[in-house]
């Protein structure tokens, strides 16, 4: 059983869900409006007030949570967090009171994720498709064809910044409505070509498009289908009522009313700006997308595997080289005996991409390639497991005391530590057989090595002692010692 909780710029959003075999089944849902975009103030950061109602949302999901046997959970935070000014602050007091870690996600993978929901629902192998998704903090826009994205857009335009900025005393007229629109158009305009059309569908997946369509249907407006022509009527309906607080539509919810009159004006201006006529509502996006990724890397099918190999080419790294450290890596990571199998696949990827500063320069490639790991758009990896991995890389060679602090985690030190021992293998051109050596690490490290080992490989003595001073300098005894 998985679970995926969103935490959005309107609202935060639980699925708990099942594979069948074929599909996710959503067992249980819940939802808690925050708007919390609405809780920045002019400096960008979240205000107490916002933060006590999204700390009252998360622990009342975190109840849900604790109600199923899941066997993983993920939470993502999106547009809000991603530009909060205090999010790093909010984030640790927000993970205790859910009971599990949050990730703030980037519009890219945020995009990707979305795509992956939609796409394991549609059962159009060979479409070619417009995903749109537009949330209370942005919006995505995802080419795609079957199960495969072409393109991703995320642009910071969402329903809640759209309601208060022209909507801000709740009133709704042709004016205001129009600057939004226009508003709206100015962000799009440069995204697709409204020319090419490289689209058969184009499929609107987010909560506020598919209210859109649900009241053009129950209220029989316009051609009663999700097309420009009927948003055109539910704009000049929403124009008459004349206030957010009269609207009235059958199966409107109270809580999408705020966010219903900014989105529609966004949907206004991107299907003007990009011309498109019509659209189909569908269940999925992103909760259904970050269940489907959590059952794709339990079964083997991590989208983190694709993005490392697709990563290794780019820069022009050595595979030989890089399998033959990640190799050497894993198996000294095994001999050190971690505590979890947490860091092991990142080790392993570290270890692959080790090389890729060398594309920016061989002077200090170790430290290029920690900066490009961390930096860089890896589909499938969260924020903190590219931070992580940025260690890795970084801690590769040289001194330790870069690290700050991260050698204060037993399992961490040990990735370190069997990552420059694989590295110093392979710039020693040891064909070694890492059964044959044994490594520990507690209080302190002992590293044992065959005689013959050390005398037919020159340079191998060198570092040795290299790495004796550089773990001395964090006050970790290094003990070598070698037997015939």
């Amino acid at each position: 059983m998985l679970a995926a909780i969103d935490l959005g710029s309107n609202s935060f959003r639980l699925h708990v869900g099942q594979h069948d075999g074929e599909k996710i089944a959503v067992v249980a849902s819940a939802r808690e409006p925050t708007r919390l975009a609405a809780g920045l103030d002019q400096a960008g950061y979240l205000t107490h007030a916002s933060m006590d109602r999204a700390m009252v949302a998360l622990e009342r999901l975190g109840e849900v949570l604790r109600q199923h046997p899941l066997d993983d959970v993920r939470a993502v935070a999106t547009n809000t967090m991603r530009i909060a000014g205090n999010a790093a602050e909010f984030l640790p007091v927000a993970e205790k009171a859910l009971g599990c870690p949050i990730e703030i996600i980037s519009g890219e993978e945020e995009a990707r994720l979305i795509y992956l929901g939609i796409a394991n629902q549609l059962a159009t192998p060979g479409e070619r498709r417009l995903v749109i998704d537009i949330g209370g903090g942005s919006t995505e826009l995802i080419l795609g064809c079957g199960k495969e994205i072409e393109r991703a857009e995320s642009i910071g335009i969402g329903t809640v910044q759209q309601s208060m900025t022209f909507f801000p005393d709740g009133r709704i007229d042709a004016s205001a409505f129009e600057q939004a629109i226009l508003y709206a158009r100015s962000r799009f305009e440069d995204v697709f070509s409204p020319q090419q059309k490289p689209w058969k569908n184009v499929y609107g997946s987010s909560g506020t498009m598919r209210a859109i369509a649900e009241i053009i249907s129950r209220n029989n407006l316009g051609d009663g289908e999700f097309s420009r022509v009927s948003m055109e009527a539910l704009k000049e309906k929403m124009i008459a009522f004349g206030r957010i607080d009269r609207l009235e539509f059958d199966k409107l919810r109270p809580d999408r009313v705020e966010s219903l009159v900014g989105g529609l004006s966004i949907l206004l201006g991107l299907t003007q700006e990009m011309d498109i006529d019509a659209l189909s509502p569908i269940e999925g996006g992103l909760r259904l997308g970050v269940m489907w990724d959590l059952h794709l890397r339990a079964t083997q099918r991590d989208r983190r595997e694709q993005s490392v190999r697709s990563f290794l080419q780019r820069f022009a790294a050595d595979e030989s080289r890089a399998n033959q450290v990640a190799d050497y890596a894993l198996a000294l990571y095994g001999q050190l005996k971690p505590g979890t199998d947490a860091f092991s696949k990142l080790l392993r990827w570290s270890a692959v991409l080790h090389e890729v500063g060398l594309a920016v320069s061989p002077t200090n490639y170790h430290k290029h390639g920690a900066y490009l790991i961390e930096n860089a758009d890896l589909p499938g990896f969260t924020t903190r497991e590219q931070r992580t991995m940025g260690r890795f890389i970084l801690g590769q060679k040289g001194n330790l005391r870069k690290l700050d602090g991260a050698l204060n985690e037993p399992d961490i030190a040990k990735a370190v530590l069997a990552l420059r021992l694989a590295v110093m293998f392979m710039h020693s051109r040891i064909d070694v057989d890492v059964s044959e050596m044994r490594v520990k690490m507690k209080n302190r490290i002992d590293l044992e090595f065959r005689l013959d080992q050390m005398s037919m490989h020159p340079t191998l003595p060198y570092w040795i002692e290299q790495e004796r001073k550089f773990w001395g300098d964090v006050g970790m005894i290094f003990n070598v010692k070698t037997r015939g």
